[in-house]
């Protein structure tokens, strides 16, 4: 379940809170380049499987 509009109010003021609001642009640029490396990591390992995948089929073809 998803947090409702009264959820996330609260949220962004615990974070207000805790972080200070000098803190909040450098988690999120953190965050950013975390996500950015993930999706980057993700889109390697499905090249590499696509291209294994690939493979495979060009290997059964020569065999028929």
């Amino acid at each position: 379940m998803l947090p409702g509009g009264m959820e996330w109010i609260l949220i962004v003021f615990v974070v207000l809170l805790l972080f200070g609001g000098r803190k909040i642009p450098e988690l999120m640029r953190g965050l950013g380049k975390g996500i950015k490396e993930f999706n980057n990591a993700r889109a390697s390992i499905e090249s590499e499987v696509k291209e294994g995948m690939r493979e495979v089929e060009e290997k059964k073809r020569v065999e028929e």
